[in-house]
């Protein structure tokens, strides 16, 4: 007996019980796919990269935070702005290409640290995170130290915003 779709499989009449209903024979034979990961293709935007790395660089101990003077105070500005959020972006300027990513960080470090050390871990995590969250192969992280953080900035940082 044949179908329109093909030759059907021996006990496939739909009246015995435990068959393959409508089966035929090219249907179960394995379709040889191409793998999922190469049906398509992923674009990274370069934000988005920009918000991994910033995070990852701020999880390290010793980083003050990112970003130049002029940098700093424009997105203090931006965030006392009724709706405006902080930038994870803020000091992080990325390259995205289609495999690779290239990666520069402004930061200010806390004053005490070994900028070394610290640069090195800073490095590291980020890469991790990066590498992991997005598949792209992070070439360089480079890192520039704009500023040291002292610990009696704190204290004049809280004085004048109550002044204001």
């Amino acid at each position: 007996m044949t179908e329109p779709n093909g030759p059907t499989l021996p006990g496939s009449d739909p009246g015995e019980p435990g068959t393959n209903l409508g089966r035929t024979l090219h249907a179960t034979r394995p379709r040889l796919q191409e793998p999922p990961e190469t049906r398509g293709r992923t674009t990274i935007a370069d934000g988005v990269v920009e918000k991994i790395a910033g995070i990852a660089a701020r999880e390290v101990p010793g980083i003050h935070a990112l970003g130049s003077g002029f940098t700093r105070t424009m997105g203090a500005m931006r965030d006392r702005v009724p709706g405006g959020h902080a930038s994870t972006g803020r000091g992080v300027k990325v390259e995205v290409g289609e495999k690779q990513t290239a990666i520069d960080l402004q930061v200010v470090v806390e004053y005490g640290v070994s900028i070394t050390d610290l640069a090195a871990e800073v490095r590291g995590n980020v890469i991790a995170a990066v590498e992991r969250m997005t598949g792209l192969e992070v070439v360089e992280v480079n890192i520039a130290v704009n500023d040291v953080h002292l610990p009696d900035e704190d204290a004049q940082e809280i004085r004048e915003d109550r002044l204001r």
